[in-house]
């Protein structure tokens, strides 16, 4: 399935599906904007919601609710916090190092000790556990 965007489009991969670049991107350069439903809950959960904070979520649509794990990611999420209580409404993904036609577009989840799963992401410095490297001593002394 091809998203929209000149950028980016949803292939298969190791993991089920993903985000691969169709471009040459570089480090800093904006991936795309991130749509998708806003939700107002703070007890919403989901595996593919972003946390807008303040109690809201947002559920992206393709092709980022496509975008995978890793603990060595390429790409990260960027977003404007308008303070106030209310969510963030301008939502990005930006490359982090120089990224290959062809390459997956990866972000590290940065998920609480509460939530992590184990970690496929394969990487070299793979932490074992889809979780933010700050809670990773959380699950190591069993504090989950």
């Amino acid at each position: 399935m091809e998203s929209e965007l000149d950028t980016v489009v949803i292939q298969p991969s190791r993991l089920g599906r993903g985000v691969f670049a169709r471009i040459i991107l570089e480090p800093g350069e904006c991936v795309g904007f991130i749509e998708g439903r806003t939700i107002s809950d703070p007890a919403y959960r989901s595996r593919y919601a972003i946390n807008l904070g303040h109690g809201h979520f947002l559920e992206p649509d393709e092709p980022f609710s496509c975008l995978n794990h890793s603990c060595v990611p390429n790409c990260k999420i960027y977003y404007e916090d308008p303070g106030d209580d209310r969510p963030a409404e301008l939502l990005w993904v930006e490359a982090l190092t120089a990224i290959q036609p062809g390459e997956e577009l990866t972000i590290d989840y940065e998920w609480s000790a509460d939530f992590a799963i184990p970690c496929a992401c394969g990487s070299s410095r793979c932490r074992g556990w889809v979780v933010a490297e700050y809670e990773v001593e959380k699950l190591v002394a069993g504090r989950v």
